[in-house]
């Protein structure tokens, strides 16, 4: 049974939070919880909350917690539209400054 948490527009770059992505797909949810809180990047703490979310959710469905690992983990580059702050340029120009924004979805499914 497949269980799936997300975070839409999480003030987080896509390349760092995808580096996160990256370390816990395919592991154990306990385990990515584990080696999360002790990483020591800015998206840890972002991914270990949202997995936690997916196992709450399977628990809700009636999942065995022990046999749940991450089967998906994709990080999607969200519009940013909420900082719109502007940077002078030479010869009178000004451009805009990019701030990361994401969409994080983690799916979390049983072991056979």
């Amino acid at each position: 049974m497949v269980s799936k948490a997300s975070a839409m527009f999480s003030r987080i770059a896509p390349r760092k939070a995808r580096m996160i992505a990256d370390l816990v797909r395919g592991r154990d949810a306990d385990e990515a919880i584990q080696l999360l809180s002790f990483t020591q990047k800015s998206g840890a703490p972002v991914l270990r909350k949202i997995i936690e979310s997916a196992v709450a959710n399977a628990q809700q469905a009636g999942a065995d917690i022990d046999t749940l690992f991450i089967s998906k983990a994709t990080v999607d580059k969200a519009p940013n539209k909420f900082n719109r702050r502007w940077r002078p340029r030479a010869m009178g120009r000004a451009t805009r400054i990019t701030k990361g924004v994401s969409h994080i979805v983690i799916e979390v499914d049983e072991r056979k």
